[in-house]
């Protein structure tokens, strides 16, 4: 998103916030990973939708904190909704993104932290606690850190559709028309892998992959991850090439060419 205008005294309390937020939720989330006793259940009774004890304490312990240092703000999460702010400003968390992997004790699941203004997310952070990585992004930052230390974020450059990597979280994506969509561009690419949640838009910033293409999305499912992909150089679109903060249809580029390559695709 561009055109803003923030001061930098802002942008720094932002960026803290943003990051405190995080160190918050790494202990909490880590608490319950991997346990032989995690409390599961579902939040719909025709599918398998997980929430688990850590979700909800993640977010509960991600509010506490931004009820003292921003109260200002409002806060969108997937556990309680939305609370009203009077900033302009929404914070908006999905304490364990890929509940399915995390209570399959995969580490691929993340915390998504996003700030979001009225023209949508400014800014956007995603951790992952048990590797110990975290990639951010926006207000003119892209970066990440783990266990090789710091670096940019920049995506990757323009390669033909037939040389890139695909990512998607369900390989049965979407409706029966959605999933034929898919499988337009999938057959065209050299690989295809599933299942990563948000750590697939965390390595398309990275500059590890190139395309994510995903359905059914909520805005807390994707606000961090579009911030961090803006930020590296990437662009993310819903599949008619306009605005995808507010979830949906997705496609995740890593560059404007390779975007129009599977774009096309996508409409037929």
């Amino acid at each position: 998103m561009n055109g803003r205008s923030y001061s930098g005294a802002l942008t720094a309390d932002l960026w803290r916030t943003a990051h405190a937020l995080a160190d918050i939720a790494r202990p909490v989330t880590l608490q319950f990973f991997r346990s032989t006793d995690l409390d599961v259940s579902s939040k719909n009774a025709l599918h398998f939708d997980p929430v688990t004890a850590a979700d909800r304490a993640a977010e509960a312990a991600i509010r506490s904190a931004l009820a003292e240092r921003r109260p200002q703000d409002a806060v969108l999460g997937e556990e309680q909704g939305l609370t009203p702010g009077t900033s302009g400003l929404t914070w908006i968390i999905d304490p364990i993104d890929g509940t399915r992997g995390y209570l399959s004790g995969t580490p691929t699941w993340g915390v998504l932290i996003a700030l979001a203004d009225t023209e949508g997310p400014m800014l956007g952070l995603i951790d992952q606690p048990y590797i110990g990585e975290r990639f951010w992004g926006g207000l003119g930052e892209a970066a990440c850190e783990g266990p090789h230390g710091r670096s940019r974020l920049v995506t990757r450059r323009p390669r033909p559709l037939e040389q890139a990597v695909l990512y998607t979280t369900f390989p049965e994506i979407g409706t029966d028309a959605e999933r034929a969509a898919f499988e337009r561009v999938r057959d065209r690419v050299r690989l295809v892998r599933y299942g990563m949640d948000c750590y697939a838009y965390a390595l398309l910033a990275a500059g590890q992959i190139d395309l994510v293409i995903e359905a059914g999305l909520h805005v807390y499912d994707i606000a961090a991850p579009l911030a961090v992909i803006e930020a590296a150089g990437g662009i993310v679109t819903d599949w008619h090439g306009g605005p995808a903060h507010a979830g949906g249809q997705v496609l995740a580029a890593a560059n404007r060419e390779i975007h129009a390559e599977a774009l096309a695709l996508l409409q037929g």
